[in-house]
């Protein structure tokens, strides 16, 4: 510690008589280590770990010069540095925080809610409703009621398969879209493979979703195939359905359908 002490009262020395505040190698090193580690305001501000003057800097005095060497305590900063960072207050208040915003992503994730398809919104009236399938010169093909609730089937939405859009209002707010695909030349081990290939989209984005129907009725002259998936994301629902009628001599109808659902 003495041998420390003598160093730095050589330097300050030696820093003083040099005609432009340009000390030995020595010094440079420990001038550059000190402020590294624990920089003072007026060191931050330097942009650069060198005690020589930077392009442009020619015009400093040689106080100026000198403030950029009054703390070379390196090791002292050093290990005030390191038994802050040891003391059991600091550590738990840096791990409760990070298991803190661990424990948030998962809320976050579940306040996450289903939006309707083709940019509508939860609640829309009826007559926006209608004002933009008009303007997308789709065609309401069947209007119902059913209880308190209105339900408007509509053709001619543009999307790959979609031959059908039903859209549910309840108290003449929108509540549900339901999309219906078909494929007429598809087998129906093509169907199959395009109920996985959406079952697993959806499973990767909201979770894995629950089996709510699979089933055959085979005690009619129609043989009925109707399997059934949900996912409850928020205070909404994503139902994905697929469905098969078979009666022979007749080609058979498959459909799948997406519904979303605002509860």
């Amino acid at each position: 510690m003495c041998r420390r002490k003598g160093r730095n009262k050589a330097f300050r020395k030696n820093f003083a008589r040099e005609p432009n505040g340009i000390g030995s190698e020595s010094q440079q090193r420990t001038d550059f280590a000190a402020r590294f580690c624990a920089p003072s305001p007026e060191l931050t501000a330097l942009g650069s770990a060198r005690n020589f003057p930077s392009p442009g800097a020619e015009g400093k005095t040689l106080n100026e010069l000198q403030m950029q060497a009054n703390d070379t305590d390196i090791a002292g900063r050093l290990f005030t540095c390191i038994a802050a960072w040891n003391r059991p207050i600091i550590r738990r208040l840096v791990l409760g925080t990070l298991i803190a915003c661990f424990l948030c992503t998962p809320h976050a994730h579940a306040a996450d809610e289903l939006v309707p398809p083709f940019g509508f919104r939860w609640n829309d009236s009826m007559a926006r409703v209608e004002a933009v399938l008009h303007g997308a010169k789709a065609k309401i093909a069947s209007r119902e009621k059913k209880e308190n609730r209105e339900v408007w089937t509509v053709e001619g939405l543009i999307h790959p398969g979609l031959k059908r859009t039903v859209f549910t209002f309840k108290e003449r707010a929108l509540v549900a879209v339901e999309l219906q695909y078909e494929y007429p030349d598809w087998s129906i081990e093509r169907y199959n493979q395009r109920m996985g290939e959406i079952r697993k989209y959806f499973d990767e984005k909201y979770g894995t979703g629950k089996l709510v129907s699979r089933g055959n009725d085979h005690n009619t002259d129609v043989i009925q195939t109707l399997v059934g998936y949900q996912w409850m994301v928020g205070t909404t629902m994503l139902e994905l359905f697929y469905f098969s009628a078979q009666h022979d001599p007749f080609p058979p109808f498959r459909v799948i359908s997406v519904d979303y659902k605002a509860l």
